[in-house]
């Protein structure tokens, strides 16, 4: 089995990710592999009764990408790895865009966590379980323990 080259973190700011993160980081130190990590800020949804909600959404949306690139800036600080840390903040769909990058950066595993959901969110899908079934690559879904929260 080859080793993998390059892993993409999916990150999204929640209590949880130093779960999905020291694994990602454990997995890219153990394969000599490089690093990438990823936020998605979802699209706000746009009141079309109310032209005036358009440009303040607008604005919104701008100071989120903001905030996540710091973050995201911060978190990539804090980790040891061998090679520079990728780091991508994109806006739109989160199932999109992770398998986007990951196409287009070829990456070998995506990591993500999972909240193990039952009931009606589990009958709905989930992120990631939409990016386990859409991806080009292997993808590692980390159990998220709440009581590690």
């Amino acid at each position: 089995m080859d080793t993998y080259r390059h892993l993409l973190a999916a990150i999204d700011f929640g209590p949880d990710n130093s779960q999905v993160l020291e694994r990602a980081t454990a997995l890219a130190r153990s394969n000599g592999a490089q690093l990438s990590l990823i936020h998605v800020v979802e699209f706000l949804h746009v009141d079309l009764a109310n032209e005036l909600v358009l440009p303040q959404d607008m604005e919104l949306e701008a100071q989120l990408v903001t905030t996540a690139r710091k973050k995201l800036a911060e978190l990539a600080q804090g980790i040891d790895v061998k090679d520079p840390i990728g780091q991508w903040v994109e806006m739109g769909s989160t199932k999109q865009e992770i398998l986007r990058v990951a196409e287009e950066q070829a990456i070998d595993l995506i990591v993500i966590g999972s909240h193990g959901r039952h009931g009606l969110s589990r009958l709905l899908g989930s992120t990631a379980n939409a990016i386990l079934h859409g991806a080009p690559c292997d993808v590692l879904s980390v159990r998220i323990l709440e009581s590690a929260q």
